[in-house]
């Protein structure tokens, strides 16, 4: 677990404009597919790292293609991965992550939709995947998957533009204080008690 994650903070809740209010109760509109089959309590626990998933997609849109070319070109120089990362963050054009995929949500599949989005989960650069790590979310993409609706939810996740263009940083970073809210809410937690608004700021939008 990087620093990212280790301090948990309580981040003052802002105020929202109708827009961001509008996309964060459409993003939580999620928890109507998940009702019945998890508990209130979990809903976050989905929500959340699809939620950073599609952004992150957005984020990466202009840089994938030069990515994945960089990242022929390492493989073949058999370098660690903290050695890989280097040339591959050059890549990105100034961001902190990558992917080095080539699955994205819309690319998945509704057969073996389970693999393909683990696979593509692993296709982060290391302080990405932990924080997928830290919500546990290759436990309930395998339980969603059980349960027949990780298909519907990748579905409806991916139907919502997060990308750069489409919000900006600052009005992401309200969504997501937003649906932190709305998590600790239905789980009875503080909002900050697992999950650091400022760090995901910082690293992802």
């Amino acid at each position: 677990m990087t620093l990212l994650w280790k301090t948990a903070i309580n981040q003052p809740y802002s105020k929202m404009t109708q827009t961001t209010n509008n996309l964060a109760a459409y993003i939580w509109s999620l928890a109507d597919l998940l009702r019945g089959d998890f508990k209130q309590s979990q809903y976050g626990r989905v929500i959340l790292p699809f939620t950073l998933l599609r952004r992150l997609e957005g984020v990466l849109e202009e840089s994938k293609e030069a990515v994945l070319a960089e990242y022929e070109k390492v493989q073949k120089m058999n370098l660690p991965e903290a050695a890989q990362e280097k040339f591959l963050l050059r890549a990105t054009n100034g961001l902190s992550f990558y992917n080095i995929s080539r699955m994205d949500l819309s690319k998945l599949g509704e057969a073996g939709i389970k693999d393909n989005l683990e696979s593509y989960i692993q296709g982060f650069s290391k302080d990405a995947r932990e924080i997928f790590e830290h919500f546990k979310f290759a436990e309930f993409i395998g339980q969603l998957n059980d349960a027949n609706l990780l298909y519907k939810i990748v579905q409806q996740v991916r139907k919502t533009d997060l990308s750069p263009k489409a919000i900006s940083n600052h009005d992401m970073g309200k969504v997501f204080e937003e649906l932190i809210r709305r998590f600790a809410e239905s789980s009875n937690e503080t909002a900050g008690e697992h999950f650091t608004l400022k760090a995901c700021r910082a690293h992802l939008f």
